[in-house]
Order: structure tokens, then sequence, then C-alpha cells
């Protein structure tokens, strides 16, 4: 899926069941990992980790800003 393709419902349950998948096997660390580089984060909250957070807690942790930097532009992190 290209970066700036915006999620399906479908493609976003696949990425949680998978997750859940490997929680149950014991595995956190992967279902955070996964949850965390996977799933787009939703502007709101983007702009909330920002703002309180900073950038680099967005960018140190890998997190999946596609759909902001879509709707945003690239360079939001840095406005």
């Amino acid at each position: 899926m290209s970066q700036k393709q915006k999620m399906t419902t479908e493609e976003r349950l696949d990425v949680l069941m998978k997750a859940h998948e490997y929680r149950q096997a014991g595995n956190a660390a992967e279902a955070n990992r996964i949850t965390r580089e996977e799933l787009p984060m939703p502007r709101h909250l983007a702009e909330f980790a920002k703002e309180f957070l900073g950038a680099d807690f967005l960018i140190k942790g890998n997190y999946n800003l596609s759909e902001v930097e879509a709707e945003c532009g690239p360079d939001w992190l840095t406005k």
C-alpha cells in the first residue's frame, strides 16, 4: 500500500487482528510495534502528541504519520 493512500477499514482490522495474535502469543512488543508503525495515527492524536510530547517523540517512536502528512504536508512536524 502506498504511504499516501488512506487505509481501508478492512486493512486496519487486519493489522489489529495481527497485533492481537502477537499479543495472545505473548509477544506484546511486536504487537505494539506493528500497531505503531502500520496503523496511521489520526490527525488529532498526532497534533496532540506533537504539542505535548514534541516532534522527537513521534519521530523516534517511528509512528505512522502518513495520513497526517498527506493532509497537512510532509513538513507539518517542523512547522
